[in-house]
């Protein structure tokens, strides 16, 4: 067959494919709570779809990222997602304001420069003495605030002129909504994230609010992080994942090796001609793997990743009556 038909062939099957495997283990997301799922399907466990193997040649392979793992024991953890958002560790946050009511003369610095502690700010002269006096930086860290400028009035009744913070640890305010609540706790692991391919983090959960917002009807839990280049900018929208369990299943597999055909839960297996889809049945089901019950054992080497690519073909031979290889 024409390289570029069987390309297109194969890309519009990978399409259908990712839609429906997507659509099938939505149902398995990190909410659920449900034991062992038996498939429902009116074939056996054991069954291969009456399929042959699929014949894929090396560099097609090697081209596609088809990757083959041994079947093992392994770790089910689940877990939930939440919203959360980085803050300046208030316990290393100083408000600077003036001693005594005066004119500022001099602005040494502006927001985001870095100052040691006892580092003069500006210079005060008093109304009362018009005696000069400096504000001077109480801990070490950035500005992130200032309300001051060259020749302004100023005095304690209208508050901070400066504020730093010490940004070397973070806040990481985590908004946990109310049936999420009994699975939060004091000393809990949480990941942080800041998106694909950037920063992450790991720490612990401190605090937790003792009341629930009226108007977002969220807890905030709170996991302090340690910030040493300055990449945790407050402000900065992240997500948390919590580990809520971990469970030691006889095989655990990738969530990437699970393919929908048929309405049913399949892995590739690796056989002497190829690969061919065996159906399995799932139980535990985690962010990252899945306890596959029946259907596989352990020391059978099946795809982990890749998996797309192989349904696909599968399905291009079907179309062509099995004259495609």
């Amino acid at each position: 067959m024409n390289m570029n038909l069987h390309r297109m062939i194969l890309g519009v099957a990978l399409g259908f494919g990712l839609i429906a495997s997507t659509q099938a283990l939505a149902e398995g997301s990190h909410d659920d709570h449900e034991g062992p799922t038996r498939a429902e399907a009116d074939h056996d466990s054991q069954s291969e779809h009456g399929a042959e193997a699929v014949k894929i040649s090396p560099a097609s392979i090697a081209e596609f990222g088809i990757s083959t793992e041994v079947a093992a024991p392994g770790v089910v953890v689940r877990s939930i997602v939440l919203p959360a958002e980085i803050r300046p560790n208030e316990d290393r946050l100083a408000h600077i304001a003036p001693r005594f009511p005066g004119i500022a003369r001099e602005v040494r610095k502006r927001v985001g420069d870095t100052v040691e502690a006892g580092e003069t700010l500006a210079i005060i002269e008093s109304s009362e003495s018009l005696a000069p006096y400096e504000l001077k930086a109480a801990i070490p860290g950035i500005i992130v605030e200032r309300h001051i400028t060259r020749g302004e009035p100023v005095s304690q009744a209208r508050g901070r002129v400066f504020t730093v913070a010490d940004l070397r640890t973070v806040w990481v305010d985590i908004s946990v909504y109310q049936k999420h609540l009994p699975y939060i706790a004091l000393g809990q692991s949480v990941t942080i994230s800041a998106g694909h391919g950037q920063s992450m983090g790991r720490g612990t959960i401190s605090y937790i609010s003792p009341v629930v917002d009226e108007a977002t009807r969220t807890a905030t839990a709170r996991v302090e992080l340690p910030n040493p280049d300055g990449s945790w900018r407050p402000g900065l929208f992240v997500t948390a994942t919590l580990e809520v369990e971990r469970t030691e299943v006889s095989i655990a597999v990738p969530r990437t090796a699970i393919e929908i055909i048929e309405g049913q839960p399949v892995v590739f297996v690796e056989v002497d001609d190829g690969f061919k889809p065996q159906t399995v049945v799932l139980g535990h089901r985690g962010q990252l793997r899945v306890e596959v019950v029946e259907g596989l054992q352990i020391g059978q080497r099946y795809v982990s990743e890749g998996g797309f690519t192989l349904k696909s073909e599968l399905a291009r031979e079907e179309m062509s009556g099995g004259d495609g290889h």
